[in-house]
């Protein structure tokens, strides 16, 4: 009792001083060493300026150059991995891509995307993951070849600085299906160091049947990326539902203009944030130490639950039947 009420205080003072939830706190106490089938991987969660104008050199420079700012001191923080926004290479206005605009919203002409200077920003990006040995996921327009939409994207570079994939955002808004972008098809995974992460984009927090799909993927994390700049806390809650729900990571990763409200962070499958990046509307990241936990309970019940554990208990008929059963 004695060893187990001073684990608890440790835990707690652990979690007053950092703002931890109980359970961070207890995977930081609780190292992989003290239990060899416990993984650990420190990540980071970016959050990022808005650049809107796809026709704008200079800004596009600026966006690549913040990105790369983040991805060094996530290096220095020791991240293997860092998340970074929807779009954060830029996230092409609606009204400044219509064609129609920028008083009316209608199909978006994409041959005003300065497309080389994109391509420039990614590789000097890709090259610099190579360099620190830095996995690296971002959003980006994806181009495709005309007259087809691109793609509103998520790219995974590894530490190698190779593109392992791509993931192509597949539940559209009404604006972006109606006049931006071409929809994906499928969801994609990718592990490092042993953990298993899926990607969602834009406004898919909104469908818990993508966060469901990726449980079932066995992922320990879904790196869900958004964007915009009037705050909002609904898809930060819903994140942290995401997490609780499937007991696993969920990394909620907005641009900078959210963060007086909900800024990015790393939920913890106990639906807690594990860390949060300033609340500032400055750009900036956060890191915790993800943990697997392979013995913990939740979700192999979870699994049992939404199979077919409860079918034989069922009563047979109508219950509703049953006159006992009235008041």
């Amino acid at each position: 009792m004695t060893r187990n009420g001073n684990l608890k205080r440790r835990i707690r003072a652990r979690a007053a001083k950092t703002g931890e939830s109980y359970t961070a706190a207890l995977q930081h106490i609780r190292k992989p060493e003290d239990n060899p089938s416990i993984g650990s991987m420190r990540m980071a969660v970016a959050q990022t300026s808005v650049f809107d104008d796809p026709r704008d050199i200079s800004a596009l420079h600026s966006a690549g150059a913040e990105m790369r700012h983040l991805m060094k001191e996530a290096h220095k923080a020791g991240a293997r991995l860092i998340h970074f926004p929807e779009g954060a290479t830029c996230f092409p206005n609606k009204r400044i891509m219509s064609e129609n605009g920028p008083r009316e919203i209608g199909p978006s002409d994409w041959t005003r995307c300065q497309w080389g200077v994109l391509r420039e920003e990614v590789e000097a990006t890709r090259k610099l993951a190579c360099q620190l040995k830095l996995w690296t996921v971002f959003g980006s327009v994806h181009q495709l070849t005309a007259p087809n939409r691109p793609h509103n994207s998520l790219y995974v570079i590894s530490e190698r600085g190779e593109l392992v994939t791509r993931y192509d955002e597949r539940l559209l808004s009404n604006t972006k299906i109606s006049y931006m972008y071409s929809p994906g098809k499928i969801p994609v995974t990718f592990a490092v160091d042993g953990f298993r992460f899926g990607c969602s984009l834009g406004m898919e927090v909104h469908y818990p049947e993508i966060f469901i799909e990726y449980e079932r993927h066995d992922v320990d994390c879904v790196l869900f990326s958004t964007s915009g700049e009037r705050p909002s806390s609904a898809f930060a809650a819903e994140a942290l539902g995401h997490a609780a729900s499937n007991s696993y990571w969920v990394s909620f990763s907005a641009h900078a203009p959210q963060s007086i409200v909900a800024p990015a962070g790393i939920a913890a499958p106990d639906g807690q944030w594990a860390a949060l990046c300033p609340t500032n509307g400055e750009a900036g990241i956060a890191v915790a130490d993800i943990r697997t936990d392979p013995e913990h309970p939740a979700r192999p019940w979870r699994r049992k639950a939404r199979a077919d554990l409860y079918a034989p208990h069922h009563v047979e008929g109508d219950p509703r039947s049953d006159s006992r059963n009235l008041f």
